[in-house]
């Protein structure tokens, strides 16, 4: 297998219109829950010419993954599925996804573009972090690995003494996890002395939401180039959108999927170019096919041509989720806003903390940050600069408490960033 089986071509559009109007027809057919939608605003399948019907088709929530536990909404028979996987949420009912064997070759084969595309070679010795069992992560990782003939390290979270000590004995060259645990690694590596041990040139991190002062820290402390990679349990996993080497957004594979941007309060889709929340359609998934599922993630179709030559369009880097937007004597604010002013604060280090509080009726943020190990400015300097630039380029006034360098928890799976006790 080659890099170019997966550098060009999408789709023909005609193709897109054929796979699009067979998984509705699909989903009218042999989904109860689907048929029911369609009937509640009148809708026929034959009412749907092509993807430009798109917009009169109903959305697909979270709610009603969980609503239908365990897989009232599964489609093909029991005999056909292969494997159930699970949401790694804790909250409320799980969301169980069933796959068939073809949905798990599509996706061993997404995987196996998206390690092809930022550069791994069957020569590569690849460390797989994540979690194996009903998360999707590990094995899906694993597959896409394989698939490329490169040497799989299945060590699966936790115990960071022992993935290090694996990174150094087995000479791994690409980190796959969290990037939340890539810079725990990293740190822990600095602090033991191994960075000189240690032969990583890539790490594929992805599952949260992270930003460029994160991801320069890693790059920096353990030598390598970084790749953010998309996907959730709901749509496969891992593995439906990566960002390239020229770090201009992420591509998508527009042969098993339809993406498009909608405003989160109005439902109304936007222009290529405008933020919203993205909207996944499924076209080649057979298990569980989901029509138009709202993932609340925020991101934007970037209607340019990536400059590295594939023609698999993009999105943006996820800059947020409809659920994490904080809203301010009514101003929103996502935790890229506040990123965004950190990456330019060099006195302070990549991790950051937001507090949001409510006292007297009366809501308040407080944002805690570190001090960078190698600054000479005093807390009090950089919490006022700090404060300064989120006034000016924000519009709110907020309270900052500047820590000593490490002194915000680091983590093996997720970084919990925002903090809300008005919910407590």
């Amino acid at each position: 297998m080659s890099k170019g089986n997966y550098a060009k071509a999408e789709y023909a559009s005609s193709k897109e219109e054929q796979l699009f109007c067979k998984m509705v027809n699909t989903l009218y057919e042999k989904s109860s829950f689907y048929r029911k939608k369609f009937s509640e605003i009148g809708l026929h399948p034959g009412d749907i010419k092509g993807l430009k019907d798109l917009h009169i088709l109903p959305f697909t929530e979270k709610a009603d993954l969980r609503n239908n536990y365990p897989l009232e909404m599964q489609v093909a028979p029991d005999e056909d599925i292969v494997r159930v996987h699970s949401s790694s949420g804790t909250t409320g009912k799980p969301v169980l996804i069933p796959y068939t064997q073809r949905d798990v070759n599509n996706w061993a084969e997404m995987m196996a573009r998206c390690m092809l595309m930022v550069g791994v070679t069957n020569k590569d010795r690849v460390q797989i972090t994540p979690g194996y069992g009903l998360w999707t992560a590990g094995i899906g990782f694993q597959a896409g690995v394989e698939k490329i003939g490169a040497m799989s390290i299945p060590t699966g979270p936790g115990n960071t003494e022992r993935q290090l000590q694996m990174m150094v004995d087995l000479k791994t060259t690409v980190l796959i996890g969290t990037s939340s645990y890539g810079l725990l690694l990293a740190e822990e590596a600095e602090k033991r002395g191994l960075l000189d041990k240690i032969k990583l040139r890539i790490g594929i991190l992805g599952s949260e939401r992270w930003g460029e002062k994160m991801r320069s820290r890693i790059e920096q402390l353990f030598g390598i180039d970084t790749f953010d990679i998309y996907g959730l349990t709901e749509i496969y996993g891992p593995g439906i959108a990566i960002d390239c080497p020229h770090h201009t957004g992420l591509h998508y594979w527009n042969d098993h999927f339809i993406f498009e941007i909608i405003d989160p309060e109005t439902g109304k889709q936007l222009e290529p170019g405008k933020k919203g929340e993205l909207v996944i359609t499924t076209l080649t998934k057979e298990g569980m096919p989901l029509l138009r599922f709202r993932t609340r993630d925020i991101t934007r179709i970037i209607p340019a041509r990536c400059s590295c030559g594939s023609s698999y369009p993009m999105i943006d880097r996820i800059t947020g989720r409809t659920d994490d937007m904080i809203k301010i004597k009514g101003v929103q604010v996502f935790p890229a806003d506040i990123e965004y002013i950190l990456k330019s604060i060099p006195e302070i280090s990549s991790e950051y903390r937001i507090m949001v509080n409510r006292t007297n009726g009366r809501d308040s943020i407080l944002l805690q940050v570190e001090r960078n190990e190698h600054s000479r400015a005093t807390a009090e300097a950089v919490a006022k600069k700090l404060r300064e630039e989120i006034k000016n380029k924000i519009g709110i006034t907020i309270e900052v408490e500047v820590l000593s360098f490490k002194s915000l928890p680091r983590s093996e799976k997720k970084t919990k960033r925002i903090i809300d006790n008005r919910k407590v």
